[in-house]
């Protein structure tokens, strides 16, 4: 058995690449089906090529798609969670659960799929504005 993907539905397939494009992830295929109406956007870490995350994109879709709890989230390992929580902050992402611990933030997608990044190896030492800021919305 070997793993292929994650799929999630996306609204607005612009918005979520850029979104996945400034965290870090690629597009490394897509598939426009005319007859099906939909796209296919598979994307990856770079060096990570076979987990990848599959963006769903139904062109006559009018409802938004609802956020479950139970789907709970992607997790990625980052190199640096204070570089990358600043990268996202500065594109525009809200950052929901800010890195206190120097370990652990949570982010959502244009499409409220929350996405959780881990710092690779220990967890950095605690500094601001990080270590004082407060939870924005749920992750």
């Amino acid at each position: 058995m070997k793993y292929l993907h994650t799929m999630i539905r996306v609204a607005d397939p612009e918005a979520t690449l850029r979104f996945f494009d400034v965290l870090g992830l690629k597009q490394i295929r897509r598939i426009d089906n005319e007859g099906g109406r939909f796209s296919l956007y598979f994307l990856a870490a770079p060096g990570d090529e076979d987990a990848q995350v599959e963006l769903t994109h139904n062109w006559d879709e009018k409802e938004p798609y609802g956020g479950g709890r139970n789907f709970g989230h992607l997790a990625y390992r980052v190199e640096n969670i204070y570089e990358t929580c600043e990268r996202l902050m500065a594109a525009g992402v809200t950052i929901n659960r800010p890195p206190r611990d120097g370990h652990m933030a949570f982010v959502r997608t244009p499409d409220n799929i929350s996405i959780e990044l881990l710092q690779e190896g220990g967890a950095l030492p605690k500094q601001e504005p990080w270590a004082s800021m407060a939870n924005t919305g749920s992750w």
